[in-house]
């Protein structure tokens, strides 16, 4: 209508202007004959103001025609629009009814997969509507309602279907029995009426799976069967962890087939072999994969969707359960493992024949290819559990070193021994300018007794090392600085483990002095010998165990001087008891003092007992030399302090010190043979540094004046050794009365 009203204005402006121009030329030629006509020229302007009023009366009719018709234009689309829309609905409308008319009748005839594609149509036609914002609309609502209740029957009975297509049979959950309840487990994969001969998957299981990938609930029925409830933990991870588990595989008429774990009777194995875990896999999945899993989802096949499920968990178990524990135990098996890997190869090309696995290389393979790395791994945490085992094992096994002993060095081709050994022919001619050669002992560690664990641990440290030769670069660094990590773990761990017992026996303090000193004494050339078979750089010198020694010797030093330290603490405590050592003319002052020295000489010779046979000699003198000087040195402190001794007093002191100078020697016995024993005990004044002193004082306690000055002699004499003027005057001053006589050989005294 508007393009209509425009054409029609446009029509009659056109007429009006063609009349106009005819008007005008047909009076154009009276025009100059009329000019003094004024009548004719009010005519004629009349006639144009006529004219022109027509024009503008026709042009306002024609401007509300066309206003009138968009006007009637705009309604009679918006109801275009509405009349489109109804349509699109109820196209929509029909398509669903029509859907869901054909899910009714596939479904009870089992075309689950016609009745899911129906099902999938019909929620497209509700979604379009959705599209149209009709939320509001209470059909919308029920349509949904009908779709959600009509995909849960059939969710249902796709449900009912796959529980009688696959059949599980597992043991109750409170089953007492352990791993052995693994035996109970079944899985029956049943034919459902199919009369293929072939070993594939029935018509209606294909239908099954199939209709639960267009409803999308195919990966979670498989996730339940294959990993959280079932496949994973009752069938494939008790094959892999247990070797008693075997697989078998029945083929019934009726029942179709049966996949079930039984045990072997004789298996006596504590871990499967990767051979023997393969192959038991190997017939689980093949038996899914014939008979349930070789079915097309899309552009997937099942089995790779059950691959993608289960196969990370999966690789781990073999890993932890299987590979980590066919790792070999040293070097030389190391050749032999290439079969575990073609083992492994073999089984994953298998895997990615049934589509189970969909890439080339996989952290399993990877694992068994690394197979020096993990072996340097294992055997340096074998390493260091075994020494960590015997660091905390009792100190008290002992056994004897001896200056001869030697630890057990292979016999290891130094570079260069060709060269060396022409050289030393030609040194044999050569004379040397020395004649005076070192003893067959030196550098040789004295007798003493040590740990049998630490010399065991150092025949582990050895064998490591032996290991890392005939290793690989990364295994032989690897082992290397695991040896060094025993012994540091010695360092750290054994003064901590022992604190308690180290401080209480000063046997075990003895015992872990020389552990110390003997690890430090081999620590010296343990790394010469080991360095030129060790790859660069440690084949240039940086191999060494020479760094360590400093740190084991003041280790041992410290937990031998802690020792003494306490026996000294006891000896000062014991003599702490004898009142000073005064007044004893007084009974009770004589017998505390007598019983405190003799608990010094019992202390004193239990530990001459405990360190007998322990300790190198020199360290044992040296220890109970320090530990009587320590006794006598308080014993002479304390005399030499009384101002008072009455005659009876002397005769009391003298015998309780006489009883220390005839029993201390007798604390020296180094050696369980009692003949040997006498050198020591002769050389007491070598390692008592009071021992002179202290007989010196015994001899004044009992001596008269003139004795005491003929044994000072002007200051030269054997007291004048051992005591100085003003301590002899003060002694005198004790032991005698006033009287000339003193006061004449106290003016000698000088």
């Amino acid at each position: 209508m508007h393009r209509a009203a425009v054409d029609k204005h446009r029509h009659v402006s056109k007429l009006l202007e063609e009349l106009y121009e005819m008007i005008n030329k047909r009076y154009a030629d009276f025009l100059p004959s009329l000019q003094g006509s004024e009548e004719l020229m009010i005519q004629v302007d009349e006639v144009s103001k006529e004219m022109d009023a027509l024009k503008n009366c026709i042009e306002n009719e024609v401007q509300q025609n066309i206003q009138v018709a968009v006007t009637e234009y705009a309604k009679l689309k918006q109801q275009l629009e509405k009349n489109t829309v109804i349509i699109e609905v109820l196209g929509h409308l029909k398509e669903f009814h029509n859907a869901m008319e054909e899910f009714n009748k596939a479904l009870p005839n089992k075309n689950y997969v016609e009745a899911a594609n129906m099902l999938k149509q019909a929620r497209a036609s509700v979604d379009s509507l959705k599209v149209w914002k009709l939320s509001q609309v209470p059909l919308l609502g029920a349509l949904s309602s009908e779709l959600t209740v009509q995909r849960e029957n059939l969710i249902h009975h796709l449900g009912d279907e796959w529980k009688r297509l696959v059949i599980w049979r597992l043991p109750p959950s409170n089953d007492p029995a352990g791993p052995k309840s693994f035996l109970k487990v079944e899985l029956n994969l049943s034919r459902a009426c199919s009369k293929d001969i072939e070993p594939t998957p029935s018509a209606l299981l294909c239908c099954v799976l199939q209709a639960l990938a267009i409803q999308g609930e195919l990966q979670n029925k498989i996730k339940l069967f294959s990993k959280c409830q079932v496949l994973v933990k009752f069938m494939l991870k008790p094959v892999v962890m247990y070797p008693f588990i075997s697989v078998t595989v029945a083929e019934q008429q009726e029942e179709g087939i049966i996949l079930a774990l039984q045990g072997l009777e004789k298996s006596h194995d504590e871990r499967s072999t990767p051979s023997q875990v393969y192959s038991k896999l190997l017939m689980v999945l093949k038996t899914l994969h014939k008979h349930l899993l070789d079915v097309s989802i899309g552009d997937k096949k099942l089995s790779a969707i059950l691959g993608e499920l289960i196969w990370e968990e999966m690789s781990r178990c073999i890993i932890h359960e299987c590979l980590v524990h066919s790792i070999p135990n040293n070097s030389s098996q190391l050749e032999n493992y290439s079969t575990v890997i073609k083992q492994t190869e073999e089984f994953e090309k298998s895997l990615k024949e049934m589509e189970f696995l969909q890439r080339d290389s996989t952290d399993l393979l990877k694992y068994a290819r690394d197979v020096n790395c993990h072996f340097a791994s294992k055997k340096c945490k074998d390493v260091i559990v075994a020494a960590r085992k015997l660091m905390t094992s009792k100190m008290h096994n002992t056994v004897k070193i001896t200056p001869d002993y030697k630890v057990h060095l292979p016999n290891l081709p130094m570079p260069g021994q060709e060269v060396r050994a022409k050289q030393e022919v030609t040194k044999e001619v050569l004379t040397l300018e020395n004649a005076k050669q070192l003893s067959a002992w030196s550098l040789c560690l004295p007798a003493c007794r040590i740990s049998e664990s630490v010399q065991q641990l150092m025949d582990l440290a050895i064998n490591t090392l032996c290991e890392a030769i005939g290793s690989s670069t990364y295994c032989a660094l690897q082992l290397f600085f695991t040896v060094r990590n025993i012994f540091q773990l010695f360092y750290d761990v054994v003064p901590t483990y022992h604190k308690e017992n180290l401080l209480k026996f000063p046997h075990l303090a003895a015992i872990q002095h020389n552990n110390c000193m003997y690890l430090a004494h081999h620590l010296l050339t343990l790394g010469h010998h080991f360095k030129a078979h060790l790859p660069q750089p440690h084949s240039e010198g940086i191999a060494t165990f020479v760094d360590m020694v400093p740190g084991f010797r003041r280790l041992g030093a410290r937990c031998f001087l802690a020792q003494m330290n306490v026996q000294r603490a006891e000896l000062l405590e014991r003599l702490s008891t004898a009142h000073n050592f005064c007044n004893l003319d007084d009974e009770d002052n004589y017998i505390a003092a007598s019983k405190a020295v003799r608990q010094v000489i019992h202390q004193l010779k239990q530990l001459a007992t405990v360190w007998q046979d322990v300790l190198p000699v020199s360290i044992y003198c040296k220890a109970m030399g320090n530990l009587l000087n320590t006794a006598i040195t308080e014993v002479i402190a304390k005399i030499m302090m009384l101002e008072d001794i009455s005659s009876e007093g002397g005769e009391h002191l003298h015998t309780l010190c006489q009883t220390i100078i005839e029993e201390g020697p007798l604390v020296f016995t180094p050696l369980a043979e009692e003949n040997k024993n006498k050198k020591y005990q002769e050389e007491v004044p070598l390692y008592v540094k009071k021992w002179g002193t202290f007989k010196e004082l015994v001899i004044v306690l009992r001596a008269n004046l003139q004795e005491i000055v003929d044994r000072w002699t002007d200051g030269k004499g054997p007291l004048a050794v051992e005591f100085s003027s003003t301590e002899i005057k003060n002694l005198i001053r004790a032991l005698f009365q006033n009287t000339e006589r003193r006061a004449v050989a106290l003016t000698k005294i000088k």
